[in-house]
């Protein structure tokens, strides 16, 4: 996934018209709940962040494709719920891992509707809370509410992360490094991650 990542980063670094639509597609990838779980799309903005401090991109054109992926995943995320329900247990990714769906359906119990803003921000839960929060019949509106405004927020904090790396970095390291920190940085990030959801999941329940 590091591959695809920095692949495509250097394609939008040589090919700047298209940096809206692969931002739209990355935030996208990272909001679906059946692609979040895989796609690097945290570590894609926050690279591409990097590139504003170069330069190479402007900020407020790719923030508008990142939120606009990033709704419409979840948006596309909270609809199969609604109309699946409980039947998502039974298909990949949930059959094979079971606890991804009921954590984020234990989140969502426990958070109710702002679980869908809150989630947004946390990495083991982002794609699976629409999803949970389509099975529980969530009111669209409410939805639909959160869903924006977290998106709003979600993808311009990370771009601007990156872009507040890149100017640290380049005080340590040299801007020709800047990237390669922001995926580094990201990478650990990622593995952290994964680990906190690793230990919820095996902590004995009750």
């Amino acid at each position: 996934m590091e591959d695809l990542a920095r692949q495509l980063i250097e394609f939008i670094r040589s090919n700047q018209d298209w940096a809206i639509a692969v931002m739209f597609i990355t935030a996208f990838g990272e909001s679906f709940a059946f692609l979040g779980l895989l796609f690097p799309g945290t570590t894609l903005l926050v690279a591409a962040g990097a590139l504003i401090r170069s330069g190479d991109l402007s900020l407020w054109p790719i923030a508008v494709g990142a939120v606009a992926g990033a709704v419409l995943g979840d948006t596309v995320s909270y609809w199969i719920g609604r109309r699946f329900g409980a039947r998502l247990a039974g298909v990949w990714p949930f059959k094979r891992n079971p606890h991804l769906l009921a954590g984020g359906m234990r989140f969502f119990d426990r958070h109710g509707g702002k679980s869908v803003f809150i989630g947004r921000f946390f990495g083991p839960v982002r794609a699976v809370i629409p999803l949970a929060a389509g099975i529980m019949r969530m009111s669209p509106r409410m939805f639909w509410l959160a869903n924006v405004t977290s998106a709003v927020v979600w993808a311009p904090m990370l771009l601007l992360a990156g872009d507040a790396l890149a100017h640290a970095s380049e005080k340590v390291v040299g801007s020709e490094n800047t990237v390669l920190l922001a995926f580094g940085g990201m990478t650990l990030f990622g593995i952290a991650a994964m680990l906190w959801a690793a230990l919820r999941a095996a902590r004995p329940k009750g």
